[in-house]
């Protein structure tokens, strides 16, 4: 990936949190300007494509909507790091495109910090801590689904492969 700037959280970060159910009636786009809006106000605002998405245990816990991987999407996230996942969450983020890593170590990454994530090589580089940490690789089935941009571009590709 890149060198980007991190958004970090803790433990328990929902799906309501990442989208506000006050937001919901919205399209993605406008709801995207509400994304983390009750933790931290700031976030919709500031992050940048490039920027990583880092909490602690339990991301995405809540509700199944796809809502809050598609608000992370559209504000530009593209690789979320935490320790552990809510299942349905960590196959949502796949589904739209996006890459959920996992490190057991990002209790030491703090807000701010520069990191690179190599999700191919199971390495996240620290530039802020000059620390590397180990994430896991993704399978590569699963890598492709995510570098077509998800799962529906992934199967009209492959529907278009066999039409040949």
């Amino acid at each position: 990936m890149s060198r980007g700037k991190v958004w970090k959280y803790k433990d328990n970060i929902n799906t309501d949190i990442i989208a506000p159910p006050e937001s919901m009636e919205l399209d993605i786009k406008g709801a995207s300007a509400y994304c983390m809006s009750n933790l931290d106000p700031e976030f919709a605002k500031g992050f940048r494509p490039g920027d990583y998405f880092v909490t602690e245990h339990n991301l995405g816990s809540g509700s199944s909507r796809e809502t809050a991987p598609l608000v992370l999407k559209e504000l530009g996230v593209r690789v979320i790091v935490a320790m552990d996942y809510a299942r349905i969450f960590y196959r949502n983020c796949i589904n739209v495109g996006m890459i959920p890593v996992e490190c057991s170590e990002t209790n030491r990454i703090s807000m701010g910090d520069e990191i690179d994530v190599d999700y191919k090589k199971g390495v996240i580089t620290n530039y802020t801590k000059g620390e590397t940490y180990a994430c896991n690789t993704m399978p590569e089935h699963i890598t492709k689904i995510m570098e077509c941009g998800g799962l529906i571009p992934y199967l009209m590709e492959e529907a278009g492969k066999n039409k040949n």
